[in-house]
């Protein structure tokens, strides 16, 4: 609690903010969509499995992460 002293709330409120932040995860869901962005069949279905792994994979986190909590 050190690191926040002779911090104003405007930096502290920054601080919370930046940490629960959706990084580049959340922004590979919530991304608008580019007009300059070459678009194929591809490419979308290629976004379309990286979403599905993305949200497999944090599923298996979280039963990972509740089995631990139960035992």
């Amino acid at each position: 609690m050190e690191e926040n002293k002779g911090k104003t709330d405007e930096e502290k409120k920054n601080g919370i903010k930046e940490f629960f932040s959706l990084g580049e995860v959340g922004n590979y869901f919530f991304r608008k969509k580019d007009p300059n962005r070459p678009s194929n069949i591809n490419i979308k279905m290629m976004h379309g499995i990286n979403k599905i792994s993305i949200v497999i994979f944090l599923l298996g986190v979280m039963f990972l992460i509740w089995k631990l909590l139960l035992r």
